[in-house]
């Protein structure tokens, strides 16, 4: 990787610093961000049918819910549909995540070039947090419509033959037929904005605290240990679902319930609180917890390595 040095007069001694690098093309970006989406993904789907499961099952007043907890979930969910439960509307992500993760990076660069013309420029923390929320606004145009179908998808209990939807492109075309275009693939959208903006800038900025702070002195990225890649964007995984993780159960009822169930997402937070308290909208904590660490990890790890080396191809 080719670096550009700047020199700075600290304690009246010269210290040669390397300068920040310069913003990876779209290309990159994309191609990089696709390796880190598909790592994630592999990594991440069980947990995420384990969420959206507990997020979604609605308690009735006298009865015992379905699934106890994230463990009793998955124990049943092996029991009754075998591993292959665990992946269901996996394919839809798997097919979404290059875009998506592209979109989030451009969005990213976008917010960078709005608060600075200086590419060389490191920008400050909160420009960071910035420039994470529109990469926030951006993936929400394409993150709705697979979305609402992967969590379609994953809150069906049955065998294929007592299933609704029979994969991926069933469940698209009869959201289509039922409930149009727009009304149907976008539904949620504004939750999903609630949910993806704020923590969207967490994510980029806790991601690049930890790794200001990760590298040494004097010392480029590019040189960086791997595990320290792992180190900070397991924990910045971990502080996205931490701020995203109530927007998200409410994105999750809502795109999942009937039509008409809700009027919007103020109606979703309003009935969600007054039955199951306010503690509903942790629901599926556990799960995200557990694989937010691994799943971010080994995505900042895959766009990182792919980076560098697209970097020393061209």
């Amino acid at each position: 990787m080719t670096k550009e040095l700047t020199h700075m007069d600290i304690d009246n001694q010269n210290i040669t610093a390397p300068a920040p690098p310069p913003l990876p093309s779209p290309l990159k970006n994309f191609i990089a961000g696709g390796v880190g989406g598909i790592c994630l993904v592999v990594t991440g789907q069980p947990l995420d049918t384990i969420k959206v499961r507990l997020q979604t099952q609605n308690v009735k007043a006298g009865e015992a819910p379905l699934y106890r907890g994230t463990f009793d979930c998955g124990k049943k969910i092996i029991q009754r549909e075998g591993f292959r439960g665990f992946y269901k509307g996996m394919a839809t992500v798997l097919i979404g995540i290059t875009p998506i993760i592209a979109i989030s990076f451009f969005g990213f660069g976008v917010g960078k070039k709005l608060q600075t013309t200086d590419v060389k420029q490191e920008l400050t923390l909160p420009q960071i947090w910035n420039a994470g929320m529109v990469a926030g606004v951006f993936t929400t145009v394409v993150t709705v419509p697979p979305e609402r179908v992967k969590c379609l998808l994953q809150i069906q209990t049955g065998g294929r033959k007592n299933s609704k939807y029979n994969g991926a492109w069933d469940c698209a075309k009869k959201i289509y037929l039922e409930e149009g275009f727009f009304r149907g693939f976008y539904r949620g959208t504004a939750a999903t904005l609630l949910r993806d903006v704020p923590a969207s800038g967490a994510y980029f900025m806790s991601y690049e605290m930890l790794l200001r702070y990760l590298t040494p002195e004097g010392e480029s990225r590019a040189h960086l240990n791997p595990l320290r890649f792992l180190v900070a964007g397991g924990t910045a995984g971990v502080i996205d679902w931490i701020v995203a993780i109530g927007p998200d159960t409410l994105k999750s009822r809502f795109q999942t319930a009937p039509p008409g169930t809700y009027t919007g997402i103020r109606d979703v937070f309003r009935k969600l609180v007054k039955q199951e308290g306010i503690t509903a909208l942790f629901k599926g904590l556990t799960p995200v917890m557990i694989r937010a660490f691994p799943t971010s990890a080994v995505c900042f790890l895959g766009y990182e390595v792919t980076i560098q080396a697209l970097n020393a191809l061209w």
